[in-house]
């Protein structure tokens, strides 16, 4: 967008945009989301950043009356896949609180200072000034949200000391941590959490909050039924409007629980550190897709009348990410060629093989077995085609050894690099794990069984009215045909195929397709 679109856009405060720039004013020295209900500016006075880190460094504070760092993520990381963006998925997961800038270069394979250079010129700061960003925003969620001590809320955030964590927010928000707390909880009352474990520390008990998630409307909670149809037993569990899930996270374990009231998306978390608490938030978020456009990508899917409908009937549908990118692989591939049911059965098995969680929460009792564990148990429990079981356990021991990383440092380029090569893994493997993984939101699979039924189902396509929907005549769907209807719907095709996939099934907004939909011969040869 140049100028005068994004002046357009705070004339008009347009919630849709907020949290994809920031609005900042030289004769206040504040910035603020688009949105914000303060009269505008004059447009020579105005000046837009891509980032809060930005605004900050350029020496604006935090508006007091809009809240710009309550908002969603922009959806432009997830579209973008170049460096930029992959480091900006990697500072929201808490690499820099992890390891600092070494890691974060080491990650995505730069030195350390021309990841700076790089982002520095891309998006107005460094990685040190996004992360402080990053800090910052969850530092002022967990005060307005919660009733935690701020010198736990400070190490929990990722500061290195109180000090640090008092003198970052006054300087982004003007206020004290202590005044942000009193305004924030006067405008957004918040369900008082129990006390926290002490940050490095496992003697403790478990830290508890709840928190609601802002996302951008419409919201469609099918995504609540697809996850729930693969839910493990002991590991998760869900219906269609609630998941919750217990899981390793970098500090520590920890179980979660998401619920959609209809109106808002709650979030209650059980972390044993809290300071694993950014990546959770980060990894949730993009568990749900909250970062995404929905009011965009409806509009380019609308293009054509049979996407059209469903796109009335279903608006703001989201792709479905992943909290561990190995263990979507690992579900992926023994989830190939068969149906939901079977691919759960065969997880509910290997399932019982992993740790006991140290934050169990009523059935959540455990976590879904690591790499090291499926290598060392999968062949006496996993079932089917011996090849399919010897590619899924040589996948895992190249996960446990490190000798095969995926993540989101990752690109589609990347990503197709490390798998393809493998036994067991084709085309359709590379593209659902881009899609659930890196969140890669042009992604088509026209080699899918039930993307051809649910493209057969579109009474207006010509093979849907002469089939009436029928699954045998969409078996005929050549693959080329497919791939020509998608490139219209570029550069949402991820989101063309949920609705493809919805489409398939006999009640679409409660069920969803297998990990891995029936493929075809085309696919099979390929794996």
């Amino acid at each position: 967008m140049d100028f005068s679109q994004q002046y357009r856009v705070i004339e008009s405060r347009d919630a849709r945009f907020d949290g994809q720039f920031f609005t900042a004013v030289r004769t206040t020295g504040i910035y603020c989301r688009p949105s914000c209900p303060a009269r505008t500016p004059k447009p020579a006075n105005v000046s837009f950043f891509r980032t809060s880190a930005a605004a900050h460094e350029a020496g604006y504070r935090a508006c007091k009356r809009c809240l710009p760092e309550a908002v969603p993520g922009s959806p432009e990381w997830n579209v973008r896949s170049d460096v930029a963006a992959r480091a900006m998925r990697l500072i929201a997961d808490g690499v820099m609180d992890r390891g600092g800038v070494p890691e974060l270069s080491a990650r995505l394979g730069y030195s350390s200072r021309q990841l700076n250079r790089i982002m520095t010129a891309e998006l107005g700061a460094g990685p040190l000034a996004l992360a402080r960003a990053s800090r910052a925003q969850t530092a002022r969620t967990l005060l307005t949200a919660t009733d935690i001590k701020a010198s736990d809320i400070a190490f929990a955030a990722g500061f290195s000391s109180v000090r640090q964590f008092n003198e970052t927010v006054a300087e982004v928000f003007s206020m004290t941590p202590t005044a942000l707390r009193t305004r924030g909880q006067h405008r957004h009352p918040h369900v008082p959490s129990s006390s926290p474990a002490v940050p490095g520390s496992t003697a403790g008990p478990p830290a508890e909050l709840s928190l609601a998630l802002p996302f951008r409307k419409p919201f469609d909670p099918g995504i609540f039924a697809f996850l729930a149809a693969r839910s493990v037993l002991g590991v998760e569990e869900g219906n269609a409007s609630r998941y919750a899930r217990a899981l390793a996270l970098p500090c520590g374990h920890g179980c979660f629980e998401l619920r959609w009231t209809g109106t808002a998306l709650e979030l209650s978390a059980r972390l044993e550190d809290l300071r694993d608490l950014p990546a959770l938030l980060s990894r949730v978020r993009r568990l749900l897709d909250l970062d995404a456009d929905p009011a965009g990508i409806d509009a380019v899917l609308s293009v054509e009348p049979g996407m059209a409908r469903r796109v009335a009937m279903l608006p703001g549908i989201r792709l479905p990410g992943a909290l561990d990118a190995g263990e979507i692989l690992i579900r992926a591939m023994i989830g190939q060629q068969i149906t939901v049911a079977a691919a759960r059965t065969a997880l509910n098995q290997l399932a019982a093989v992993g740790l006991t969680g140290r934050t169990p929460s009523g059935t959540l009792l455990r976590h879904f077995p690591t790499p090291e564990l499926i290598a060392e148990y999968g062949p006496e429990i996993l079932r089917g085609p011996r090849k399919r079981i010897e590619s899924v356990c040589a996948v895992a021991r190249m996960l446990a050894t490190g000798e095969l990383a995926i993540g989101l440092e990752d690109d589609l380029t990347s990503l197709s690099a490390k798998l393809l090569p493998l036994p067991g893994i084709g085309p359709w493997t590379v593209g659902y794990v881009a899609m659930r993984v890196l969140g890669a939101p042009d992604i088509f699979l026209p080699t899918d069984a039930a993307v051809r039924n649910g493209f057969a189902r579109l009474s207006e396509s010509p093979v849907g009215q002469a089939s009436g929907g029928d699954a045998g005549a969409a078996a005929g769907i050549g693959a080329s045909v497919l791939t020509g209807y998608a490139a219209r719907f570029s550069p949402w095709r991820s989101y063309a195929t949920m609705h493809l996939w919805r489409a398939a099934t006999a009640v679409p907004t409660t069920t969803a397709p297998a990990e891995a939909p029936s493929t075809t011969r085309i696919e099979r040869a390929s794996q």
